[in-house]
Protein backbone atom coordinates (compact mmCIF):
# COMPACT_ATOMS: atom_id res chain seq x y z
CA UNK A 1 0.00 0.00 0.00
CA UNK A 2 1.98 3.28 -1.27
CA UNK A 3 1.65 5.71 1.62
CA UNK A 4 0.79 9.46 0.34
CA UNK A 5 0.62 12.57 1.72
CA UNK A 6 -3.04 12.90 1.53
CA UNK A 7 -5.72 10.72 3.50
CA UNK A 8 -8.85 11.61 1.50
CA UNK A 9 -10.38 8.27 1.77
CA UNK A 10 -9.49 7.27 5.81
CA UNK A 11 -11.63 10.45 6.63
CA UNK A 12 -14.33 10.15 4.13
CA UNK A 13 -14.70 6.01 5.73
CA UNK A 14 -14.68 7.68 9.14
CA UNK A 15 -17.33 10.34 8.57
CA UNK A 16 -19.29 8.70 5.65
CA UNK A 17 -22.47 8.78 6.84
CA UNK A 18 -22.36 12.49 8.11
CA UNK A 19 -21.23 13.45 5.08
CA UNK A 20 -23.94 11.77 3.09
CA UNK A 21 -26.19 12.66 5.26
CA UNK A 22 -25.50 16.36 4.88
CA UNK A 23 -25.95 16.08 0.77
CA UNK A 24 -29.35 14.13 1.93
CA UNK A 25 -30.36 17.77 3.86
CA UNK A 26 -29.17 20.10 0.92
CA UNK A 27 -31.01 17.59 -2.00
CA UNK A 28 -34.60 17.42 -0.03
CA UNK A 29 -34.22 21.14 1.19
CA UNK A 30 -34.67 22.34 -2.48
CA UNK A 31 -32.45 24.99 -1.78
CA UNK A 32 -29.54 24.41 -3.94
CA UNK A 33 -28.03 27.78 -4.18
CA UNK A 34 -26.90 29.91 -1.09
CA UNK A 35 -30.16 29.13 1.48
CA UNK A 36 -29.79 27.97 4.83
CA UNK A 37 -26.66 25.80 4.52
CA UNK A 38 -24.93 28.53 3.35
CA UNK A 39 -26.62 30.92 5.85
CA UNK A 40 -26.07 28.67 8.34
CA UNK A 41 -21.95 27.82 7.83
CA UNK A 42 -21.55 31.81 7.44
CA UNK A 43 -22.94 32.39 10.82
CA UNK A 44 -21.12 29.20 12.48
CA UNK A 45 -17.95 29.96 11.24
CA UNK A 46 -17.90 33.94 11.84
CA UNK A 47 -18.77 32.25 15.63
CA UNK A 48 -16.19 30.06 15.83
CA UNK A 49 -13.55 33.38 14.79
CA UNK A 50 -15.74 35.84 17.36
CA UNK A 51 -16.55 37.90 14.23
CA UNK A 52 -19.44 39.23 12.80
CA UNK A 53 -19.41 38.21 9.63
CA UNK A 54 -18.30 35.29 6.97
CA UNK A 55 -18.99 35.34 3.34
CA UNK A 56 -19.16 32.05 1.24
CA UNK A 57 -17.11 31.93 -1.87
CA UNK A 58 -16.82 29.11 -4.43
CA UNK A 59 -12.93 28.89 -3.63
CA UNK A 60 -10.13 29.79 -1.68
CA UNK A 61 -8.32 32.04 -4.34
CA UNK A 62 -11.57 33.64 -5.22
CA UNK A 63 -11.67 34.21 -0.99
CA UNK A 64 -8.56 36.64 -1.95
CA UNK A 65 -9.27 38.12 -4.84
CA UNK A 66 -12.79 39.43 -3.58
CA UNK A 67 -11.11 40.26 0.05
CA UNK A 68 -8.94 42.70 -1.98
CA UNK A 69 -11.38 43.97 -3.96
CA UNK A 70 -13.77 44.18 -1.08
CA UNK A 71 -10.99 46.35 0.84
CA UNK A 72 -10.97 48.68 -2.31
CA UNK A 73 -7.67 47.12 -4.08
CA UNK A 74 -7.89 47.95 -7.91
CA UNK A 75 -6.06 48.35 -11.24
CA UNK A 76 -2.96 50.20 -11.03
CA UNK A 77 -2.24 49.28 -7.16
CA UNK A 78 0.61 47.22 -5.98
CA UNK A 79 0.25 44.29 -3.04
CA UNK A 80 2.98 43.15 -1.01
CA UNK A 81 3.20 39.41 -0.63
CA UNK A 82 5.61 36.21 -0.87
CA UNK A 83 6.86 33.84 -3.55
CA UNK A 84 6.88 31.18 -1.12
CA UNK A 85 3.56 30.49 -1.21
CA UNK A 86 0.67 28.44 -3.38
CA UNK A 87 0.74 30.39 -6.76
CA UNK A 88 -3.20 30.72 -6.34
CA UNK A 89 -2.43 33.39 -3.68
CA UNK A 90 -0.45 35.50 -6.34
CA UNK A 91 -2.85 34.18 -9.04
CA UNK A 92 -6.07 36.23 -7.31
CA UNK A 93 -3.60 39.58 -6.71
CA UNK A 94 -3.41 39.22 -9.88
CA UNK A 95 -6.92 38.60 -10.92
CA UNK A 96 -8.01 41.70 -8.53
CA UNK A 97 -5.86 44.38 -11.50
CA UNK A 98 -3.26 44.98 -8.98
CA UNK A 99 0.77 43.99 -8.99
CA UNK A 100 1.84 41.71 -6.85
CA UNK A 101 5.37 42.54 -5.25
CA UNK A 102 7.36 40.26 -2.97
CA UNK A 103 9.29 40.05 0.18
CA UNK A 104 11.38 37.57 1.25
CA UNK A 105 11.23 34.40 4.07
CA UNK A 106 12.39 34.10 7.33
CA UNK A 107 15.35 31.05 6.86
CA UNK A 108 13.99 29.37 10.21
CA UNK A 109 9.91 29.41 10.24
CA UNK A 110 9.82 30.50 5.85
CA UNK A 111 7.26 32.97 6.69
CA UNK A 112 6.83 36.86 5.96
CA UNK A 113 9.79 38.41 6.98
CA UNK A 114 7.95 41.48 7.96
CA UNK A 115 11.01 43.49 8.51
CA UNK A 116 11.16 43.63 4.53
CA UNK A 117 8.13 44.93 4.64
CA UNK A 118 8.69 48.62 4.92
CA UNK A 119 11.11 48.91 2.26
CA UNK A 120 8.88 47.55 -0.26
CA UNK A 121 6.28 50.05 0.35
CA UNK A 122 5.29 52.90 -2.35
CA UNK A 123 2.96 55.51 -2.90
CA UNK A 124 0.71 52.51 -5.24
CA UNK A 125 0.54 50.43 -2.70
CA UNK A 126 -2.59 48.96 -1.38
CA UNK A 127 -2.21 46.15 0.90
CA UNK A 128 -0.21 43.58 2.31
CA UNK A 129 -1.23 39.66 2.48
CA UNK A 130 0.96 37.60 4.94
CA UNK A 131 0.58 34.27 3.95
CA UNK A 132 0.25 31.65 7.30
CA UNK A 133 2.02 29.35 5.68
CA UNK A 134 1.92 25.41 6.30
CA UNK A 135 -0.07 25.45 9.80
CA UNK A 136 1.42 28.73 11.67
CA UNK A 137 0.95 32.56 11.92
CA UNK A 138 2.56 35.56 10.39
CA UNK A 139 3.98 37.75 13.24
CA UNK A 140 0.63 40.40 11.92
CA UNK A 141 1.86 43.40 14.90
CA UNK A 142 3.91 44.60 13.14
CA UNK A 143 2.32 44.84 9.89
CA UNK A 144 -0.71 46.41 11.47
CA UNK A 145 1.78 48.87 12.97
CA UNK A 146 2.94 49.39 9.32
CA UNK A 147 -0.49 49.40 7.57
CA UNK A 148 -1.83 52.36 10.42
CA UNK A 149 1.20 54.28 8.86
CA UNK A 150 0.81 54.07 5.54
CA UNK A 151 -3.02 53.70 5.34
CA UNK A 152 -2.73 49.98 4.26
CA UNK A 153 -5.59 47.40 4.30
CA UNK A 154 -4.18 43.62 5.62
CA UNK A 155 -5.71 40.85 4.15
CA UNK A 156 -4.73 37.50 5.81
CA UNK A 157 -4.35 34.52 4.01
CA UNK A 158 -5.65 31.56 5.78
CA UNK A 159 -5.58 28.93 3.33
CA UNK A 160 -3.29 26.38 5.80
CA UNK A 161 -4.38 28.13 8.70
CA UNK A 162 -7.87 26.89 9.77
CA UNK A 163 -7.59 27.51 13.83
CA UNK A 164 -4.13 28.44 14.33
CA UNK A 165 -3.59 30.90 16.78
CA UNK A 166 -0.75 33.51 17.58
CA UNK A 167 0.09 34.74 21.17
CA UNK A 168 -4.09 33.58 21.62
CA UNK A 169 -5.87 34.90 18.61
CA UNK A 170 -7.13 33.04 15.96
CA UNK A 171 -5.98 33.21 12.36
CA UNK A 172 -7.89 35.48 10.78
CA UNK A 173 -9.07 38.08 13.40
CA UNK A 174 -5.92 40.35 12.88
CA UNK A 175 -6.51 41.83 9.79
CA UNK A 176 -8.98 43.92 8.11
CA UNK A 177 -10.22 40.47 6.45
CA UNK A 178 -9.01 37.24 5.75
CA UNK A 179 -9.51 34.75 2.96
CA UNK A 180 -9.90 30.82 3.95
CA UNK A 181 -9.92 27.34 1.04
CA UNK A 182 -11.92 24.64 1.59
CA UNK A 183 -9.96 22.52 -0.66
CA UNK A 184 -10.48 18.83 0.42
CA UNK A 185 -6.89 18.65 1.91
CA UNK A 186 -7.03 21.48 3.92
CA UNK A 187 -7.08 21.26 7.69
CA UNK A 188 -10.96 21.84 7.52
CA UNK A 189 -11.77 20.82 4.09
CA UNK A 190 -14.50 20.27 1.89
CA UNK A 191 -15.80 17.60 -0.47
CA UNK A 192 -14.79 20.02 -3.44
CA UNK A 193 -13.81 23.44 -3.88
CA UNK A 194 -15.30 26.28 -1.37
CA UNK A 195 -14.07 29.39 -0.06
CA UNK A 196 -14.90 32.24 2.70
CA UNK A 197 -13.99 35.47 4.02
CA UNK A 198 -14.45 36.58 7.40
CA UNK A 199 -14.29 40.18 8.48
CA UNK A 200 -15.50 42.23 11.58
CA UNK A 201 -15.96 45.21 8.80
CA UNK A 202 -19.10 45.76 8.12
CA UNK A 203 -18.45 47.57 4.70
CA UNK A 204 -16.02 44.89 4.17
CA UNK A 205 -19.28 42.64 4.21
CA UNK A 206 -21.39 44.51 1.87
CA UNK A 207 -18.86 44.54 -0.43
CA UNK A 208 -18.19 40.99 -0.34
CA UNK A 209 -21.94 39.95 -0.95
CA UNK A 210 -22.38 41.97 -3.87
CA UNK A 211 -19.29 41.19 -5.27
CA UNK A 212 -19.72 37.11 -5.22
CA UNK A 213 -23.21 38.01 -6.40
CA UNK A 214 -22.68 39.77 -9.76
CA UNK A 215 -23.00 43.22 -8.03
CA UNK A 216 -26.68 42.43 -7.13
CA UNK A 217 -28.00 43.38 -3.47
CA UNK A 218 -31.48 42.34 -5.07
CA UNK A 219 -32.62 39.74 -7.11
CA UNK A 220 -31.65 40.85 -11.18
CA UNK A 221 -30.13 44.48 -10.25
CA UNK A 222 -26.42 45.86 -10.11
CA UNK A 223 -26.22 48.49 -7.81
CA UNK A 224 -22.32 49.28 -8.16
CA UNK A 225 -19.47 47.78 -9.71
CA UNK A 226 -20.15 44.51 -12.08
CA UNK A 227 -18.98 42.11 -9.72
CA UNK A 228 -18.67 37.97 -10.50
CA UNK A 229 -20.29 34.79 -9.68
CA UNK A 230 -18.65 33.12 -6.90
CA UNK A 231 -20.86 31.40 -4.27
CA UNK A 232 -20.36 29.12 -1.99
CA UNK A 233 -22.02 25.43 -3.45
CA UNK A 234 -24.84 24.64 -0.54
CA UNK A 235 -23.46 20.85 -0.77
CA UNK A 236 -20.36 22.27 0.36
CA UNK A 237 -21.75 24.72 3.10
CA UNK A 238 -23.56 21.88 4.68
CA UNK A 239 -20.74 18.92 4.67
CA UNK A 240 -18.18 22.22 6.30
CA UNK A 241 -21.10 22.89 8.89
CA UNK A 242 -20.77 19.08 9.73
CA UNK A 243 -16.95 19.08 9.67
CA UNK A 244 -16.64 22.44 11.66
CA UNK A 245 -17.96 20.63 14.81
CA UNK A 246 -14.95 18.58 14.51
CA UNK A 247 -11.96 21.28 13.61
CA UNK A 248 -10.43 21.14 16.76
CA UNK A 249 -10.41 17.45 16.81
CA UNK A 250 -8.58 17.59 13.65
CA UNK A 251 -6.05 19.93 14.85
CA UNK A 252 -5.70 17.82 17.75
CA UNK A 253 -4.82 15.06 15.77
CA UNK A 254 -2.54 16.79 13.58
CA UNK A 255 -0.48 18.01 16.75
CA UNK A 256 -0.41 14.36 17.74
CA UNK A 257 1.00 13.27 14.29
CA UNK A 258 3.61 15.98 14.42
CA UNK A 259 4.96 15.14 18.14
CA UNK A 260 5.06 11.62 16.73
CA UNK A 261 7.12 13.11 13.71
CA UNK A 262 9.61 15.22 16.32
CA UNK A 263 10.24 12.30 18.96
CA UNK A 264 10.94 9.84 15.89
CA UNK A 265 13.31 11.90 13.76
CA UNK A 266 14.36 14.50 16.41
CA UNK A 267 17.55 12.93 17.21
CA UNK A 268 18.78 12.69 13.31
CA UNK A 269 18.76 16.58 12.97
CA UNK A 270 22.09 18.18 12.40
CA UNK A 271 24.94 15.80 11.28
CA UNK A 272 21.91 14.36 9.07
CA UNK A 273 21.16 17.86 7.41
CA UNK A 274 17.61 16.99 8.50
CA UNK A 275 15.54 20.24 9.70
CA UNK A 276 12.33 19.79 11.22
CA UNK A 277 9.50 22.97 11.22
CA UNK A 278 10.56 25.45 13.84
CA UNK A 279 7.31 27.02 15.31
CA UNK A 280 7.27 30.64 15.56
CA UNK A 281 6.87 32.74 19.22
CA UNK A 282 3.55 32.78 20.55
CA UNK A 283 2.35 30.56 17.64
CA UNK A 284 -0.04 27.27 17.77
CA UNK A 285 0.76 25.64 14.97
CA UNK A 286 -1.91 23.31 13.69
CA UNK A 287 0.27 21.29 11.05
CA UNK A 288 -1.88 21.64 7.81
CA UNK A 289 1.54 19.85 6.39
CA UNK A 290 4.62 18.87 8.33
CA UNK A 291 7.52 20.65 5.94
CA UNK A 292 11.04 19.70 6.59
CA UNK A 293 14.20 20.75 4.95
CA UNK A 294 17.55 18.77 3.55
CA UNK A 295 19.72 19.75 1.04
CA UNK A 296 19.74 16.01 -0.68
CA UNK A 297 15.97 16.15 -0.51
CA UNK A 298 15.84 15.05 -4.47
CA UNK A 299 17.77 11.91 -3.46
CA UNK A 300 15.71 11.94 -0.63
CA UNK A 301 12.48 11.35 -2.33
CA UNK A 302 13.59 8.91 -5.05
CA UNK A 303 14.91 6.90 -2.57
CA UNK A 304 11.67 6.68 -0.24
CA UNK A 305 9.63 5.69 -4.01
CA UNK A 306 11.35 2.45 -3.24
CA UNK A 307 9.46 1.87 0.07
CA UNK A 308 6.25 2.63 -1.59
CA UNK A 309 6.27 6.31 0.19
CA UNK A 310 5.09 9.00 -1.86
CA UNK A 311 5.76 12.44 -1.08
CA UNK A 312 5.25 16.36 -2.07
CA UNK A 313 7.04 19.68 -2.23
CA UNK A 314 5.71 22.75 -1.20
CA UNK A 315 6.52 24.21 -3.11
CA UNK A 316 9.07 22.89 -5.43
CA UNK A 317 9.10 26.59 -7.26
CA UNK A 318 8.95 30.04 -5.90
CA UNK A 319 6.24 31.84 -7.69
CA UNK A 320 8.30 34.90 -8.59
CA UNK A 321 10.12 32.01 -11.21
CA UNK A 322 7.58 30.73 -13.08
CA UNK A 323 6.82 31.81 -16.45
CA UNK A 324 3.48 32.94 -15.61
CA UNK A 325 5.17 35.80 -13.75
CA UNK A 326 8.05 36.85 -15.57
CA UNK A 327 6.30 40.23 -16.45
CA UNK A 328 7.38 41.24 -12.94
CA UNK A 329 10.70 41.13 -13.52
CA UNK A 330 12.49 39.36 -10.73
CA UNK A 331 15.34 37.98 -11.54
CA UNK A 332 16.79 34.98 -10.22
CA UNK A 333 18.67 35.38 -6.77
CA UNK A 334 16.09 38.61 -5.53
CA UNK A 335 14.70 36.45 -3.19
CA UNK A 336 17.51 34.13 -1.69
CA UNK A 337 15.78 32.46 1.34
CA UNK A 338 12.67 31.33 -0.88
CA UNK A 339 15.14 30.05 -4.00
CA UNK A 340 17.27 28.33 -1.32
CA UNK A 341 13.99 26.56 0.06
CA UNK A 342 12.67 25.36 -2.89
CA UNK A 343 15.70 23.52 -3.55
CA UNK A 344 15.20 21.08 0.25
CA UNK A 345 11.89 21.50 1.47
CA UNK A 346 9.24 17.75 1.22
CA UNK A 347 6.18 17.39 3.21
CA UNK A 348 6.33 13.95 5.35
CA UNK A 349 2.53 12.47 5.46
CA UNK A 350 0.19 15.10 7.30
CA UNK A 351 -3.22 14.15 7.59
CA UNK A 352 -5.62 14.01 10.82
CA UNK A 353 -6.28 10.19 10.24
CA UNK A 354 -2.60 9.12 9.97
CA UNK A 355 -2.37 5.90 11.49
CA UNK A 356 0.95 5.40 13.88
CA UNK A 357 1.74 2.36 12.09
CA UNK A 358 1.52 4.19 8.87
CA UNK A 359 3.73 7.10 10.33
CA UNK A 360 6.05 4.53 11.88
CA UNK A 361 6.38 3.04 8.68
CA UNK A 362 7.38 6.82 6.74
CA UNK A 363 9.86 6.96 9.97
CA UNK A 364 11.70 3.91 9.80
CA UNK A 365 12.03 4.48 6.02
CA UNK A 366 13.38 8.19 6.45
CA UNK A 367 15.85 6.56 9.02
CA UNK A 368 17.36 3.93 6.36
CA UNK A 369 17.52 6.77 3.64
CA UNK A 370 19.47 9.04 5.33
CA UNK A 371 21.55 6.57 6.97
CA UNK A 372 22.98 5.61 3.07
CA UNK A 373 23.51 9.09 2.21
Amino acid sequence: MTTYVWGYLEEYHEEREDILDAVQTVFGSGRLVLGPSVEGFEREYAAYHGLPHCVGVDNGTNAVKLGLEALGVGRGDEVITVSNTAAPTVVAIDEAGATPVFVDVDPVTYLMDTAQVEAAVTPRTRAVVPVHLYGQCVDMAPLRRLAEAHGLALLEDCAQAHGARHHGRLAGTMGDAAAFSFYPTKVLGAYGDGGAVVTARDDVDRNLRRLRYYGMEETYYVVATPGHNCRLDAVQAEILRRKLRRLDGYIAARREVARRYAEGLGDLTGESGLVLPAIAPGNDHVYYVYVVRHPRRDAIIEALKGYDISLNISYPWPVHTMTGFAHLGYATGSLPVTESLAKEIFSLPMYASLTPDLQDKVISALRQVLERL
